[in-house]
């Protein structure tokens, strides 16, 4: 059975609402997207009133506007958000919406953007929406990001082919990795969901004490992780006791390392996208849990932002295991978008972990958070090291091994 372009848009947007962030009747829903993908925003929204929504409301981003306001906006200007901006946020939590965000950045658009006034303007943004970051790094509300083709994101990823091209590849692959290409996409996603349970039990009962990782593209790295940690793949329960996917697509299994027993190289496997700027060819150096070293072939400045962002940018708050041999990686392009790439690879993100990770740390303060292990920033950026070659070993708390990875992929039998 041949289903049409529209019907497989139509099926993402419907899998979003209705899987995604689980939307129930009398629900408001918020949907942040670039306007560049307004036509497919107003496809939520409708899926989500027929869905019985109360209400919805868009709120569009506009990437070129924000890139001619880094290069000529006053600095006060850039770093100070309005009071009605931070009372927005605050009332998502508030009011108990659910949030879908479409994130459709064009690679390229901030090259040669000035990083110290990207990363002022970013941190101001990031004090202002402390409230929501914590309530969705804590499930207390529904939230799903999705990626849907822009023309500046398409060639990038396909810059050898015209533009229409580009977009109408590029959407394909979106069909393809997020299953919107079948007759039955909820199914399958029910099914998929199934696939991460086996793995995550066997994770969540062995309570390794910590991960040993090697490749040859530098990575030789030993991963602590806290007691108590919790691993966790696919769909994710709420505060309120409703299930939701956080990302459409989704590959990975993740937990949140000890932020102070990390030790060694992690060398990146992709590029990495940050604030608009392109990092590439990067490697990064623990001691005790914090970066003491970093280099970069390309996008050296915006790495180092990074790292310095804020405390507890230049320490890890996640660790995630995604098989080389997944759906997304084995499509053979790199998307230049973290959703994508991310679950196309093994992954870590330095700042803030989940604390959703460990017994008891939804109900536990920063502090206690802290004290448990985890990492406590207002950053949280994912940057790939997955290889074909890549190696992952488990350590009890005797210092048996037990293999994880193996190849890049799957031990056998797990």
């Amino acid at each position: 059975m041949t289903i049409s372009f529209e019907t497989k848009q139509q099926n993402l947007a419907d899998l979003a609402v209705a899987l995604g962030v689980n939307l129930q009747e009398g629900q408001t829903l918020i949907i942040n997207a670039p306007i560049d993908c307004a036509d497919f925003a107003h496809k939520v929204a409708a899926a989500a009133f027929d869905r019985g929504a109360a209400d919805v409301a868009i709120r569009y981003n506009d990437e070129r506007l924000s890139r001619m306001r880094y290069d000529h906006a006053d600095l006060e200007a850039l770093t100070t958000i309005p009071a009605w901006q931070k009372a927005r946020m605050d009332s998502y939590v508030d009011d108990q919406v659910a949030v879908i965000s479409i994130y459709a950045d064009d690679p390229d658009v901030m090259a040669g953007v000035d990083v110290d006034r990207v990363k002022a303007a970013s941190n101001a943004a990031q004090a202002a929406a402390k409230k929501y970051h914590e309530a969705v790094i804590n499930d207390r509300i529904r939230w799903c990001v999705i990626s849907v083709p822009t023309v500046g994101w398409a060639r990038k990823v396909f810059p050898d082919i015209p533009k229409s091209a580009a977009v109408e590849q590029l959407w394909n692959a979106i069909f393809e990795t997020t299953r919107t290409n079948l007759t039955d996409p909820a199914a399958a996603w029910h099914r998929h969901n199934a696939s991460f349970e086996e793995k995550v039990r066997f994770l969540n009962n062995k309570q390794f004490d910590a991960f040993v990782y090697k490749n040859a593209l530098g990575t030789n790295i030993t991963v602590g992780m806290p007691k108590n940690h919790i691993w966790a793949g696919g769909s994710e329960i709420a505060e309120d006791g409703i299930a939701f996917f956080p990302n459409i697509p989704t590959e990975e299994i993740f937990s949140a390392p000890d932020k102070t027993r990390v030790n060694g190289t992690l060398a990146a496997s992709h590029p990495l996208v940050y604030n608009g700027q392109l990092i590439d060819h990067f490697a990064l150096t623990f001691k005790d849990g914090k970066v003491v070293g970093y280099h970069a072939e390309q996008g050296f400045d915006a790495l180092k932002s990074l790292v310095e962002a804020n405390p507890g940018s230049n320490m890890l708050g996640e660790i995630s295991f995604v098989p080389y041999d997944s759906p997304i990686q084995n499509l053979g392009i790199l998307f230049y978008n973290t959703l994508f790439d991310e679950n196309a690879s093994c992954h870590f993100a330095l700042g803030a972990a989940y604390p959703t990770c460990i017994e008891g740390g939804q109900n536990m303060s920063e502090t206690e958070l802290a004290a448990a292990g985890l990492n406590i920033s207002t950053t949280h950026v994912d940057f790939m090291v997955g290889s074909k070659d890549l190696s992952i070993v488990g350590l009890d708390a005797e210092g048996n091994e037990t293999p994880i990875f193996v190849d890049g992929n799957w031990a056998n039998p797990l």
